[in-house]
């Protein structure tokens, strides 16, 4: 996640909210002008009837390519500032460059089916392959529910960098993100873990009709390009069939599953030596927030704790760089 730099507390008006973004807001607004008519559909419905050639879809290939590119560099500049400065305006803007990118890569993606028959040059037709599968969040082509979909996308990534938690005993001291992940990743106390990792989780409460309805039209969007979800959409982007990709993971995962195994036994015992077992339960999922992650997904932080007996300590890297007074700059 960007860090993102929210708004003093309270409500200032309108304006102030706006005061921010007065160098930037202007060069947003022409990007999605600018990008407007670019938006509209580049080829005519009847376009080139029976079997396409081959130099048709090179063409069609080119354009399509050109056409994308202008509108992501104007959706990643939209999201940037409205990643930077979280407020209903910005999420706005962000979610209609969204809304063009989805549209026009919607509408290629069904084009792209009419060279399915045509035997086309093995780049050409992974390209065409991708196109239509390399949609992340596939739109259904209803108006109404595009623009909904990109807008709940907004909405629910300004609710997530927004989010803190306040702990009913200090009202007024509400943590982020960042300073609840120090927590995890300093603490040593189960409780105050425990606290930090579930008043984090609760931000996403509210998040869940949003979410939900934000799956019902994405998986909508990908039946109209042919996958039965958006699953299978996702699962389809790796050079070979949905279900192949899930039995080469298996596949994988069933040779690298002992090693997990015997780690986890590892850090569970560690874990319950430190703890206690009361904390650690044997037999029972290991806690989450005793892992050093808000989600569990690296235990690196826990290396003083993991690390056996007189184990050498890593490499001092903010101290090597302290000693020899490297800035920001010198690092780059």
């Amino acid at each position: 996640m960007i860090p993102r730099h929210l708004p003093s507390p309270g409500t200032p008006p309108r304006g102030a909210l706006l005061a921010p973004l007065a160098p930037i807001a202007p060069i947003v607004l022409l990007t999605l002008l600018l990008i407007l008519p670019v938006a509209a559909p580049a080829f005519a419905a009847g376009e080139a009837a029976g079997q396409p050639t081959v130099a048709e879809a090179e063409k069609f290939m080119a354009e399509a390519e050109a056409r994308l590119l202008k509108l992501y560099i104007a959706r990643d500049r939209a999201q940037w500032v409205a990643a930077t400065y979280i407020t209903g305006d910005t999420e706005m803007l962000a979610a209609q460059a969204n809304e063009l990118v989805i549209a026009a890569a919607m509408e290629l993606a069904q084009k792209a089916t009419r060279f399915s028959s045509t035997k086309l040059p093995a780049e050409l037709e992974r390209k065409m392959g991708l196109l239509k599968s390399s949609q992340v969040l596939p739109a259904p082509s209803d108006a109404r529910k595009r623009e909904e979909l990109t807008q709940l996308a907004a909405e629910l990534e300004g609710m997530y960098g927004r989010g803190k938690y306040c702990p009913p005993a200090k009202p007024g001291e509400c943590l982020d993100i960042g300073q609840l992940s120090e927590i995890l990743t300093t603490s040593r106390d189960p409780k105050e873990l425990e606290t930090a990792w579930a008043g984090w989780h609760s931000i996403s409460r509210p998040m869940r009709p949003k979410y939900q309805r934000f799956v019902e039209l994405a998986n909508e969007g990908a039946k109209e390009l042919g996958y039965s979800n958006l699953g299978e959409l996702w699962r389809s982007k790796y050079d070979m069939a949905p279900d192949a990709f899930a039995a080469e993971l298996d596949r994988l995962w069933d040779q690298v599953k002992p090693l997990y195994d015997s780690l986890h036994c590892y850090v569970r015992a560690r874990l319950a030596a430190t703890y206690g077992e009361d904390v650690v339960a044997s037999g029972a999922p290991i806690p989450a927030h005793l892992l050093g992650n808000m989600w569990a997904q690296s235990w690196d932080n826990l290396y003083p704790v993991l690390s056996p007996k007189d184990a050498a300590s890593g490499i001092d890297l903010d101290g090597a760089l302290k000693a020899r007074g490297t800035d920001a700059q010198g690092m780059v």
